[in-house]
């Protein structure tokens, strides 16, 4: 199913959204300049984290998935499977896996847990990156690996 179209407001609807990368950076990583930037960054990220095979969902959510012209950076949350040890993670891949180190190097805010820490269930747990804090909804697009 693709994409819905954006809001009045210039954001997709609030919900959880699946489609794949390739309709992700198609749909929001082409209009501008800094949009192939921040999407080239989305790639990056997504390629280190995969090459860990041990990927189980990625949510990507905040300003990229709106009509903004220049979003600074792209959220992502990574949901990985109970097997992922990250001492077995070196080099560029490492910096995936921690927040501070992720958006200094690649411009992008990474969060991640295992699958075991998805309480009370993986699907609550998305759907509860689907509320801000305050109960505001917010949008998100998701896929499984």
């Amino acid at each position: 199913m693709p994409l819905p179209v954006l809001s009045d407001t210039g954001d997709l609807p609030p919900g959880i959204h699946q489609c794949s990368l390739q309709e992700l950076v198609e749909r929001f990583g082409t209009q501008t300049r800094q949009r192939r930037v921040v999407a080239s960054r989305l790639r990056r990220v997504l390629v280190l984290a995969s090459a860990t095979g041990q990927v189980a969902r990625i949510i990507v959510f905040g300003s990229f998935l709106s009509e903004k012209a220049a979003p600074n950076d792209v959220d992502v949350f990574l949901v990985m499977e109970d097997t992922f040890k990250l001492d077995g993670v070196s080099g560029e891949a490492r910096l995936v896996f921690n927040q501070p180190a992720a958006q200094a190097h690649f411009g992008a805010s990474v969060f991640w847990v295992r699958l075991l820490a998805c309480f009370p269930s993986e699907s609550e747990l998305v759907s509860g990156w689907a509320v801000r804090v305050g109960g505001e909804a917010r949008w998100q697009t998701t896929w499984h690996r």
